[in-house]
């Protein structure tokens, strides 16, 4: 908890077994989402995701690379606390639980916003631009680090728009219809389209796409983190 501990005795500090393999899963992780991210639907924010696994993977790799793995793990826990709450969401989503996937919804926005918006400027940033600079002094690779910190946070407060954009809509409306971040380019919108001669009012999409290609039909719950 006392983050000047990430820089006490830096660079020659033990790296443990545990903070490896956390570091490997990690790592393989955000390469997935960055092949996955070519198969998966077509977003509007597709260049900033792209972005985005890329400064991830460089981050997780540089970090490891110059033995930051205590502070390295603080920025990795901190990201990782609000997603097992959006996929959650998602799946309640889906399943069309819509109380279920509101307040998913509502708790995945205030861990996000809170954590990173709140914690890790305050927290995290703190300790790798001040601290780090007054126990170890600068040095060329503090700099690469602290920018792409900085590019990540930045990413943190363009998402944190659309999230509070999305609940905005959800008070407005009594719900959240669709992902503003979507484009959708599938074959598989046309899946849930209704068969001719059904009454309009009882279809099951909107614009003519699914709930499952980045629109949402009843819930808050598309985001991607």
């Amino acid at each position: 908890w006392n983050t000047r501990h990430c820089w006490y005795n830096y660079p020659y500090q033990p790296l443990t077994t545990d903070l490896h393999y956390y570091y490997i899963l990690e790592l393989s992780f955000y390469w997935s989402l960055m092949f996955s991210q070519f198969t998966d639907i077509k977003r509007k924010d597709f260049g900033i995701m792209f972005l985005h696994h890329l400064v991830c993977i460089f981050l997780i790799t540089f970090s490891y690379v110059n033995n930051m793995a205590r502070v390295g793990t603080l920025v990795l826990c901190l990201h990782d606390s609000a997603d097992a709450l959006l996929e959650a969401a998602k799946m309640a989503n889906y399943a069309k639980f819509q109380k279920m996937c509101d307040l998913l919804f509502v708790m995945f926005a205030v861990v996000f916003i809170t954590t990173r918006l709140g914690i890790f400027p305050l927290w995290v940033l703190n300790t790798t631009l001040f601290e780090s600079w007054e126990i170890v002094g600068p040095y060329p690779s503090w700099w690469v680090f602290n920018l792409l910190l900085l590019l990540i946070q930045g990413l943190n407060c363009f998402w944190s728009y659309l999230i509070v954009k999305i609940a905005c809509k959800a008070v407005s409306r009594g719900k959240v219809s669709k992902d503003d971040r979507s484009d959708i380019e599938s074959s598989s919108d046309e899946e849930d389209s209704e068969p001719p001669g059904k009454n309009p009012h009882t279809a099951t999409t909107t614009n003519g796409t699914s709930g499952t290609n980045g629109y949402l039909l009843t819930g808050s719950c598309s985001m991607d983190d």
